[in-house]
């Protein structure tokens, strides 16, 4: 048993398998799906990038997004493929450190940034001669969605790696995160993480009543034009977009709000992938699919 953290060198990550044919199918299956999501969110970033025609406040969010999920698939995928490659399961003490911040960074601005797109949409069909107001403002909009994250993870961090941890080093997940580690802690000093992760459920609850009453007011807007093409156009903008959140909360919620009593490690592991592999992967295909201005620009 571990005194402190001090005293904890490395973490044990949850390996997919100790059979080493499993474990190289575990590489290179991982390694297809991390390819798959550099290249759809770098196409993203350089056709949003390079074409003057996408410079508007959705296709500058679209772009701030694809980075987001880059940062997001990069903090836990090549550590995961790593190990699995070299048949270890051995993280450093400043690896998981820094993992854990970057993944809760990275899905914090994730989440603000969908907040921010909802509000765009929100601004575009319901009040569109505002909508020059919002270009001008679509900077400090998706500075402010960084900026979050960045404190939000780096309170999580500190705050979690101040605990004192005396329950081994073995981690039950294939990367770094916080319920995780308050599983390793030894005393009721967890509860101060515990206090700050009921303030988050709140936070997350208010942006997600924020998304539902901005597609309430978008609904409505559409079924008041009277063309069915004008409806056609104006809700094919906001399909991805709710596509997007929707898989975002939905495997979120069933990784964090599952009863315990329908938990066991491998329903863990494969509800882990889906909320943190999954939608880096899957998101810039659904935009593509889904925006014929993105289709013709790529």
């Amino acid at each position: 048993k571990m005194s402190n953290g001090s005293s904890i060198t490395h973490f044990l990550l949850l390996a997919f398998a100790d059979k080493r044919d499993l474990q190289l199918f575990h590489f290179w299956l991982f390694l297809g799906i991390y390819l798959a999501a550099l290249l759809g969110n770098g196409l993203i970033i350089t056709t949003v990038a390079c074409d003057h025609h996408l410079h508007t406040p959705m296709y500058f969010f679209l772009l701030n997004l694809s980075l987001v999920e880059l940062g997001s698939i990069s903090t836990t995928m090549p550590k995961s493929m790593v190990n699995s490659l070299w048949g270890t399961r051995d993280i450093f003490y400043q690896g998981c450190v820094a993992q854990l911040f970057f993944l809760f960074f990275f899905m914090s601005a994730e989440y603000f940034l969908l907040n921010v797109m909802a509000y765009d949409r929100y601004v575009a069909i319901c009040k569109p001669l505002h909508y020059g107001t919002l270009l001008r403002a679509c900077v400090h909009m998706a500075a402010a969605a960084w900026g979050s994250g960045f404190l939000y993870s780096l309170l999580h961090t500190a705050n979690t790696f101040s605990i004192p941890l005396c329950k081994g080093n073995a981690v039950d997940q294939f990367f770094c995160e916080i319920p995780q580690i308050l599983k390793l802690s030894c005393s009721d000093a967890y509860l101060r993480e515990v206090g700050l992760i009921v303030v988050s459920v709140c936070i997350v609850f208010g942006c997600f009543i924020f998304i539902v009453l901005s597609y309430v007011q978008i609904f409505r807007a559409v079924l008041r034009i009277p063309s069915q093409q004008g409806r056609h156009k104006a809700f094919s903008t906001c399909v991805p977009h709710l596509a997007v959140v929707s898989l975002f909360i939905i495997t979120g919620m069933f990784a964090y709000l599952k009863p315990p009593s329908v938990s066991s490690p491998s329903l863990d592991l494969v509800v882990s992938v889906l909320y943190s592999v999954v939608p880096p992967a899957v998101n810039p295909f659904i935009y593509s699919m889904r925006n014929q201005e993105l289709k013709d620009a790529l």
